[in-house]
């Protein structure tokens, strides 16, 4: 099994979080995801991650995947100033991701940071990474990430969900997209 996919599922197995995987080709894209995410029932997320102009805070965004994101009007709504996309190095260092793999499940490798990351990049509460997420995944009963590799999908029920984001225990916010 690839390396971190296992990683993934062994968090989700030690968290106690129930979940199903669906392996697929690699899907770097939502457009190419459709057609594999069809008979799957749950919310099925896009996920972009950035940085602020100084490069000293990192963002991650999830949202429904049907919905397209305005990067203008998202800096408006985060107030987090000029953003732009990460780099791929900062994508591993943050969330333990390449491109095309961008996912919630990458929070995991942004718990117990303390001592390894550079201070400047950490939020008061000690992570690197703050998390916003689309008000109607809120409301979602199974939700769909992929994990740390875009060559499967994983599901868990929105309840196992937002237990996944208090053991994670970053800053996370709930806004309308």
């Amino acid at each position: 099994m690839n390396p971190k996919i296992k990683e993934v599922l062994d968090w989700l197995d030690a968290a106690d979080i129930p979940y199903e995987i669906h392996y697929h080709p690699p899907l770097p894209t939502v457009a190419e995801a459709l057609a594999y995410w069809k008979d799957i029932d749950a919310t099925h997320c896009k996920n972009l991650f950035f940085r602020n102009h100084k490069g000293n805070r990192h963002y991650l965004v999830s949202f429904e995947c049907h919905k397209d994101l305005d990067i203008h009007s998202l800096e408006h709504k985060l107030r987090q100033g000029k953003l732009s996309f990460a780099s791929p190095e900062r994508m591993d260092r943050c969330l333990g991701v390449s491109p095309g793999s961008v996912c919630a499940f990458g929070l995991i490798h942004d718990i117990n940071i303390s001592g390894t990351a550079d201070p400047k990049e950490l939020f008061e509460n000690g992570h690197r990474v703050k998390y916003f997420l689309d008000a109607d995944l809120a409301r979602a009963e199974r939700i769909s990430f992929h994990p740390c590799d875009n060559t499967a999908s994983v599901v868990i029920s929105g309840e196992s969900f937002r237990k996944f984001l208090k053991l994670w225990g970053g800053e996370s916010e709930w806004i309308e997209v």
